[in-house]
């Protein structure tokens, strides 16, 4: 029997939806839009469902990024899918922006190994080493956190052979690593994309994944520090 799923990605600068008929029927609209996610998301969602000629009723779940990214595009991203799936009685499946990237790199050259990172402004990134292992599962969301630059010596002491890199952070931050240990090939991901949250989240619903709406959470890594940019906050 097929799973429906249709994913939101808005936590960086781009915005999408992708939608899951069954593992070989995938489309997605893509637009890279900084300022206009909340203009751009819905619209997109409804091309999708009317081109497959169904409604939200009929999908068997809902996917979103959960961060990290953008404290605005997050909280857009976890909002809409919550109204979306509450109007229709789905359940949801949050999946992290940095496994998001990952599965791009897979999906665009087959390899298993991917270091992730995102700018996160202010002198840092979100950071995350991931790697693919049987049946599609990528294993690294425990490694997942905000760094300077410099701290990421440290994090990478360990680090050996052959990695793909996906995301802005190593566009802002050429030598993220300096590890002679490493070799460092494109992946060719830049930004994350609602069609490679589709095969993590159909992962995520076939082993328990998919929770009800009040339970969706967004993943920050860096909750004070939104907190303390909200107006009113010191």
């Amino acid at each position: 029997m097929s799973t429906r799923i249709l994913a939101l990605d808005t936590a960086t600068e781009a915005c999408s939806a992708a939608l899951m008929l069954d593992e070989n029927s995938v489309s997605e609209r893509f637009i890279i839009t900084p300022r206009e996610h909340t203009q751009r998301i819905l619209p997109m969602v409804d091309n999708l469902l009317a081109e497959a000629g169904i409604t939200l009723n009929d999908l068997d779940a809902l996917a979103f990024s959960c961060g990290p990214g953008s404290f605005t595009g997050v909280r857009i991203s976890i909002g809409v899918a919550q109204g979306l799936a509450l109007g229709a009685g789905l359940p949801l499946i949050s999946v992290s922006t940095l496994a998001v990237l990952a599965e791009g790199a897979w999906r665009q050259i087959g390899v298993s190994q991917v270091l992730t990172a995102i700018d996160a402004r202010m002198g840092s990134v979100y950071w995350a080493r991931y790697q693919r292992q049987a049946a599609g599962v990528w294993l690294g969301r425990d490694s997942e956190a905000v760094l300077a630059p410099e701290e990421l010596a440290a994090q990478t002491v360990d680090l050996t052979g052959c990695w793909a890199i996906a995301g802005t952070g190593w566009q802002t931050y050429p030598l993220l690593i300096d590890n002679d240990l490493v070799q460092l090939i494109p992946g060719h991901t830049l930004l994350p994309s609602a069609r490679d949250m589709l095969p993590l989240a159909f992962h995520y619903y076939h082993h328990g994944g998919a929770r009800s709406v009040e339970y969706a959470e967004p993943a920050y890594l860096r909750n004070e520090v939104a907190w303390k940019k909200l107006p009113g906050r010191d």
